[in-house]
């Protein structure tokens, strides 16, 4: 049997690591166990994720809260080598690309334990991001690739990367769209929040590089304004985004705005039922950017650049960055209804985590 710690410590990890669980727990070879570092501890990021999903109680919980890149990084790895020690891992699967990620795989290769990184080749050649970082960290020292389209694919072979080590699987975070389906259409957030289909414009912003510069906030919070004189914007707000509005002194200008919708963090399914249904949605975060063009919602991208470019070679999705003129541009374009229809990338089909549990099990480890 091969002893495999899944690593999680995010919300998207959460997201990524249900169907794997799942599928691991069937095969005859691997030996699962789920490890959460704690790098998001607020129960609304974190462990409603968890009873949402149906993903088991972690394991193991190293608690290690938040802190700044360098101190959390270095407090994942101490506790995580503690943890190598007892339990003896034959392989680490990390997803994504946050600090625990990174700090996993570092422990695991300097210990001689294999490293499967999923979501591995994605790249958005900006270096400003932290996790572009932590990507290409993770899969310079990682053994076995689970990209989840070619593009990545491509991305890892320049890199130098064997062809006999990566494997082309699809995007894992679709399994659990897929999967999920029935509780997300159940929802009764439309209803509790006064919405109509396809008659409103989710929000969510939470990235440093539009949040932490009041210009840049200053910008999209304009752009917002002018979007919700057409129609309601339903705006989940992230802790960190609350705090910069308030230093920022831009909570009068939110105050003023009779159609922005302001609501606490959401769990999974009422997300969901909100972006399967919006007109547009307007993200700075990854993954979003993968669901609406699977659901066929138009997104525009609050960012310059993106590690999905799938999205907006084949998808819904465009970027805008924190550009004001564009982001109007763009979404009275989708008002008026002459968006790009979009397509659904290959393996984007709610069987990636099959593909990878098969992979796996055909390795010689342990």
């Amino acid at each position: 049997m091969i002893k495999v710690v899944n690593v999680v410590g995010a919300r998207p990890n959460f997201i990524k690591i249900s169907p794997l669980m799942a599928e691991m727990k069937k095969s005859k070879v691997i030996t699962p166990l789920l490890l959460h570092t704690g790098q998001h501890y607020d129960y609304s990021m974190s462990e409603s994720f968890f009873k949402e999903l149906g993903i088991p109680s972690p394991d193991v919980h190293l608690n290690v809260g938040s802190a700044s890149h360098a101190k959390q990084v270095s407090l994942i790895m101490q506790k995580f080598d503690q943890f190598c020690d007892k339990y003896q891992p034959d392989m680490v699967v990390v997803v994504g690309d946050v600090n625990s990620t990174m700090a996993c795989s570092l422990v695991a290769v300097k210990r001689g334990i294999k490293v499967a990184h999923i979501e591995a080749g994605i790249r958005s050649w900006d270096r400003r991001m932290p996790e572009e970082v932590n990507r290409i960290v993770t899969d310079s020292i990682s053994d076995y690739f689970f990209p989840p389209s070619q593009d990545a694919v491509e991305n890892l072979l320049h890199e130098g990367h064997d062809q006999k080590d990566i494997f082309l699987v699809g995007n894992i975070m679709i399994d659990t769209l897929k999967q999920q389906q029935l509780p997300i259409d159940s929802s009764d957030v439309l209803e509790k929040l006064d919405l109509e289909p396809r008659k409103y414009t989710l929000l969510t912003l939470h990235r440093p590089s539009n949040v932490d510069h009041a210009e840049n906030l200053r910008n999209i919070t304009e752009s917002i304004g002018h979007i919700q004189k057409q129609m309601k914007v339903v705006f989940p707000v992230h802790p960190r985004t609350h705090t910069r509005f308030q230093e920022f002194g831009i909570e009068k200008e939110l105050d003023a705005m009779k159609n922005l919708i302001r609501i606490a963090p959401l769990g999974y399914f009422e997300f969901g039922k909100l972006v399967k249904n919006a007109s547009f949605v307007l993200t700075d975060s990854g993954g979003i950017q993968e669901e609406t063009t699977v659901y066929g919602v138009p997104c525009i991208t609050l960012r310059e650049n993106t590690e999905r470019p799938i999205t907006v070679s084949k998808g819904t999705n465009e970027l805008a960055g924190a550009d004001k003129t564009k982001i109007i541009e763009l979404s009275e374009k989708i008002i008026s209804g002459n968006w790009k229809k979009g397509s659904v990338p290959p393996m984007w089909d709610g069987e990636t985590a099959l593909r990878i549990v098969t992979e796996l099990e055909k390795l010689e480890i342990g």
